[in-house]
């Protein structure tokens, strides 16, 4: 593996393709037991950039970026109420390819079905292999008509996977195709890699996403210490382009369940303008039910964080229930 700092670590290419995509010896050095993560990777992969592993620690296997990016045998209990697909994205009927719609004004549209780092938290666990995504533009082109056949919607949210890990042109084609519509006030681009690979975003890309003035990011640090230099310097990058960019933190215990952690993120973010924008509870996705936190808890932390922090870096915590038509607060 090349050293931070080179050129190639610069390279979101390269970071990429020397991704760790499965556990190797070289792992155990970060407390990792290679035939338990055997066992956790067949169901649910583990992958994530050099940049990631960087961030990781050495010395304590229960380090909270550790936890966030490493498997656990955690991610293999059957907890009830705990499903693979709980907001029926795999059975919901589509709108049309690759685009689904749960609330009224907004629209989602699969973009990718990959991503830079396997979270071990994500609401998508076990869904993005062999996910409906919109590819082709016979398929783009039916999104935007049913899109414009609708002018109730007026946000439209890239997802996946990660959108930012497409090549520029393919980016800006998704973002430009629903911008132009007049209804449509805001492209979300949601994405982790501010996070997990901040060098993929370019003052090149950043300029031209923010060109439309209608793109906005949201992004999701779970812990003060992904905040790194390089990844405050991607943040400022869209920022400074004209792209407000929100935070969507997940609370999970062992990361983030104390006010002192989330102080820390907040008023973090706050300073490399990012907005603290929710923290929510985890979803009732199988596989993450070892990252819930008690929500006596949660509400007794946002109660306590209240008082510590002025409005503009107090996120709202909330949480997404199946069948609900808005975000719940708790």
């Amino acid at each position: 593996m090349r050293q931070q700092g080179t050129g190639a670590w610069d390279d979101w290419r390269w970071q990429l393709r020397h991704a760790v995509t499965e556990p190797s010896p070289e792992l155990c050095g970060y407390g990792l037991s290679v035939p338990a993560a055997e066992q956790v990777h067949r169901r649910y992969p583990l992958k994530l950039t050099p940049y990631a592993l960087a961030q990781l620690s050495r010395d304590n296997p229960a380090d909270p970026l550790n936890l966030l990016a490493l498997p656990s045998v955690g991610e293999l209990l059957d907890e009830p109420g705990m499903v693979a697909d709980p907001f029926s994205e795999q059975t919901r009927a589509a709108c049309c390819h690759g685009l689904k719609r749960r609330f009224p004004d907004r629209v989602l549209v699969m973009a990718h079905d990959q991503c830079a780092m396997a979270c071990r938290h994500c609401t998508r666990k076990g869904l993005l292999r062999g996910a409906e995504v919109v590819r082709t533009p016979a398929q783009l082109a039916a999104a935007v008509a049913w899109v414009e056949a609708h002018p109730e919607v007026r946000e439209v949210l890239l997802s996946g996977g990660d959108p930012l890990l497409l090549a520029d042109t393919r980016i800006l084609t998704l973002v430009r195709a629903f911008a132009r519509l007049p209804q449509i006030d805001a492209v979300r681009i949601g994405t982790r890699v501010p996070v997990t690979l901040p060098m993929r975003v370019t003052a090149e890309l950043a300029r031209r996403l923010g060109a439309s003035k209608k793109v906005w990011v949201n992004t999701q640090f779970n812990h003060a210490r992904e905040i790194t230099p390089e990844a405050a310097a991607c943040c400022g990058r869209l920022v400074d382009a004209g792209i407000p960019v929100s935070n969507q933190c997940v609370l999970l215990k062992g990361v983030n369940d104390s006010v002192a952690a989330l102080f820390d993120l907040c008023t973090g973010l706050q300073r490399v303008r990012v907005r603290p924008y929710y923290v929510f509870m985890c979803d009732p996705v199988a596989g993450i039910a070892h990252f819930r936190v008690p929500l006596r808890q949660a509400r007794r932390l946002e109660r306590e964080l209240a008082v510590r922090v002025g409005g503009l870096a107090l996120p709202r915590f909330v949480m997404d229930l199946p069948g609900s038509s808005r975000k719940t607060p708790i």
